[in-house]
């Protein structure tokens, strides 16, 4: 519920020559748009040159009959974007991917983050590589470029950069003949691939991509891992050791409940939050009312596991999905009202659980229990489906500075008071871990216990950890 951004989605798809892959790109990249709706782009190689076509917006308001059209080829990589204060603004096309060299020979689309980018800027400026105004996924473009100028294979410039990239990556780079997926060795962020009939190679951020476009069975590009397509052939590299450390957030809020992450259904996670929250939580309450859309199954399942009903009390308008129109201070707290609106006659005279995935700032959590209560809420008792978020992220996700998380500043007891709420219970990092059904060692759980698996060099001095303690 809260405005959590995920940096990037992407999408990449190999062919038979002559197959017209912008229009799967599409169809990929629109599955995908909850990653990214600041802007997309699409790069398609025909065999002899690359052809793009970007905007700003969503998807279905960047291309058109006519530019798919002109994105006729068999290879084609696309991407959505969310900006971020360090990434410029939503109007800047500059920033939107794929990044393409100035020849029109190499494309390059990232999702994820690199905190430290002083190994590559540095690298760069001893080659002469002007470096000015790159963010961190044209820099990764640039060192493969420069290694592709100086002869090396595709393969072989991912292979040589891969060493100056710290930090987390799904990358997906693209020539006029050859198409790579590179992942980071901590696999940080999903990145799944699979095959439309017997010549057709697909690569995405989240397997709802890959099914929406006709691919019936997946996996994972591996962490560490290169993944090649070119002549028609996929042939694969482990070029590190792996060392998994996948971001749970993406199961708490990012993913799509219809993908598969970790072979684990990211509805079914979530609806196991809600057990684990059931076990931990004793609450007498008239009704249990989910914040939509990614509460949903968690609260489905608490529900059932404590009998209290369910009803689906708070209407979310479904076309608030980009304003270029910002409420000035008097009035943001509109920002809910925009979203949700609370059914009266649902609520009245009722005692609330309201479960939400996660509480960042606490403000837009401070108006919902508002909202609640004018209509009519006797008590409201706020339940969420994760740990307080104490810690910023450094890996792809555009989450507040430390001393704009309210679970940095507050304790919960304290938090709870700040939301105006009856009572307000999280839930617990082992409930969180164990409703996942993978292994604690291989996730990365940064947001909530501060301890973060890729190094973040320089930016390190960014983290506070003299924070209340429950």
């Amino acid at each position: 519920m809260e405005e959590l951004k995920e940096k990037c989605g992407i999408f990449g798809i190999y062919g038979k020559s002559g197959a017209q892959v912008a229009r799967t790109a599409f169809y990929g990249l629109f599955a995908l748009q909850h990653r990214g709706q600041e802007g997309s782009g699409i790069c398609v190689s025909d065999g002899e040159k690359l052809h793009t076509h970007k905007g700003t917006g969503l998807v279905s308001q960047i291309y058109t009959e006519e530019s798919i059209a002109g994105l006729s080829g068999h290879i084609a990589i696309g991407h959505n974007r969310y900006s971020t204060s360090r990434g410029g603004t939503n109007s800047n096309l500059n920033h939107v991917q794929p990044f393409i060299s100035e020849d029109g020979n190499l494309a390059l689309a990232h999702n994820g983050n690199l905190p430290s980018v002083v190994a590559l800027q540095n690298f760069l400026k001893g080659k002469n590589v002007n470096t000015e105004g790159a963010n961190d996924s044209k820099l990764m473009h640039l060192a493969i470029e420069y290694y592709l100028k100086n002869g090396f294979s595709l393969s072989d410039a991912v292979e040589k950069s891969f060493p100056l990239f710290t930090g987390a990556f799904s990358v997906l780079v693209m020539t006029k003949d050859t198409v790579i997926a590179v992942r980071d060795s901590f696999g940080m962020r999903p990145f799944s691939y699979g095959k439309i009939g017997d010549d057709t190679f697909v690569f995405a951020s989240e397997t709802c991509a890959l099914e929406t476009v006709g691919v019936t069975e997946h996996m994972d590009v591996n962490p560490g891992e290169i993944i090649i397509v070119e002549n028609g052939n996929m042939t694969k590299k482990q070029i590190v050791q792996p060392t998994p450390k996948f971001d749970i957030f993406e199961l708490v809020y990012f993913a799509r409940p219809d993908s598969e992450i970790l072979n684990e259904s990211v509805y079914e996670v979530r609806s196991n939050f809600g057990a684990e929250l059931a076990k931990e939580v004793n609450i007498s309450a008239d009704i249990v009312v989910p914040v939509p859309e990614t509460a949903i199954p968690c609260a489905i399942r608490f529900s059932r596991e404590t009998g209290i009903p369910l009803e689906m009390a708070l209407t979310k308008n479904r076309y608030i999905h980009r304003t270029f129109i910002q409420p000035d201070q008097r009035t943001r707290e509109l920002g809910v009202r925009l979203k949700l609106t609370a059914l009266r006659e649902l609520i009245q005279g009722k005692r609330v659980v309201v479960i939400d995935d996660s509480i960042v700032r606490g403000t837009t959590s401070k108006e919902l229990v508002k909202l609640i209560f004018n209509a009519g809420a006797k008590e409201v008792h706020f339940l969420v489906a994760s740990p307080p978020v104490r810690f910023p992220d450094f890996y792809g996700i555009d989450t507040p500075k430390q001393e704009d998380l309210i679970a940095a500043q507050m304790k919960v007891e304290d938090i709870a008071k700040y939301l105006g709420a009856t009572s307000l219970h999280y839930l617990s990092v082992d409930g969180m871990v164990r409703a996942t059904g993978v292994s604690r060692d291989v996730l990365s759980l940064s947001a909530f216990t501060g301890e973060y698996p890729i190094s973040l060099l320089e930016r390190a001095s960014e983290i506070n950890y003299d924070i209340p303690k429950e």
